[in-house]
């Protein structure tokens, strides 16, 4: 008959095993983001377009910000498009650097902190899996779809290339999913990440730079209430706390280079059953 139990000391040694932190592959690494990236970019724009819904909680927003004295997209949107070449700059800075710089620091944690990649990784994915729940739970439109308030749509105005949501590509995403900012989960992850590893005083320094500069043109751009932002930081606050519970550690207080280990513990664990 087929061993198929283990000793419970073996159980603790094997799920802390599959814990410790291990060299990642560059094969499984790539497939593994575009898997996910597809899987997250199909469920956001499988999420209906919920437009009567999606306005008024921006309505409501809008008002509630008013009402507290904080509402300062309108000012900073109309400013901001009066320079040209600033929004200009401003509107391919949304379409592009979203993804070359989260890219660019999952690739320098792989290769220059091997030891905190898996972790690190993990508070990225967990950060955009959690997202997806907000936008099927809470739709929002961004301030540029507002109905009279005289938002400034400004990559339509100014006829530059970047946004899914405006011009001919709007049919291509969900417009209606604005809370939580992504943006500001994604570009807090590459700043905090940078700043807790880097040791440049300059990286460290451009590290923070980073997502301010970004909660400064998601709001001049008009494609979201800076209310949108804090919903970005909640989400990343989830995914640090997902990726500690299962590590025990934030990634910058893990080792540098993984200790080396024997083989990988699911594959030992099957083998276990095969006896």
């Amino acid at each position: 008959m087929a061993e198929t139990e283990t000793r419970p000391g073996s159980e603790r040694t094997l799920l802390s095993r599959l814990r410790a932190p291990r060299r990642p592959r560059i094969w499984f690494e790539v497939l593994l983001i575009a898997i996910s990236y597809w899987t997250y970019s199909l469920i956001r724009n499988a999420v209906p377009e919920q437009k009567a819904a999606a306005l008024a909680n921006a309505d409501w927003i809008w008002s509630a910000e008013r009402t507290l004295g904080i509402a300062v997209e309108q000012s900073v949107n109309h400013a901001v498009n009066s320079v040209t070449w600033l929004i200009v700059g401003m509107n391919y800075y949304y379409a592009t650097l979203h993804f070359i710089v989260t890219i660019g620091v999952l690739v320098w944690i792989y290769r220059f902190h091997p030891g905190r990649y898996a972790a690190t990784r993990m508070v990225l994915f967990a950060t955009t899996g959690v997202a997806l729940v907000g936008y099927y739970c809470y739709p929002l439109a961004p301030p540029r779809l507002m109905n009279g308030q005289n938002f400034i749509d400004t990559v339509l105005v100014h006829h530059t290339w970047g946004s899914m949501a405006s011009g001919n590509l709007k049919q291509m995403s969900n417009q209606y999913a604005a809370m939580p900012s992504m943006h500001i989960g994604w570009s807090l992850w590459c700043g905090l990440t940078i700043f807790a590893v880097a040791s440049a005083p300059w990286a460290r320094i451009l590290g923070l730079l980073y997502p301010t500069a970004t909660l400064v043109v998601i709001v001049a751009t008009a494609n979201h209430f800076w209310l949108d932002a804090v919903g970005g930081m909640v989400c990343l606050a989830f995914g640090y706390a997902v990726s500690r519970s299962w590590y025990g550690s934030f990634a910058h207080h893990l080792p540098r280079h993984p200790e080396p280990v024997g083989p990988h513990p699911a594959a030992e664990l099957v083998g276990r059953f095969r006896r």
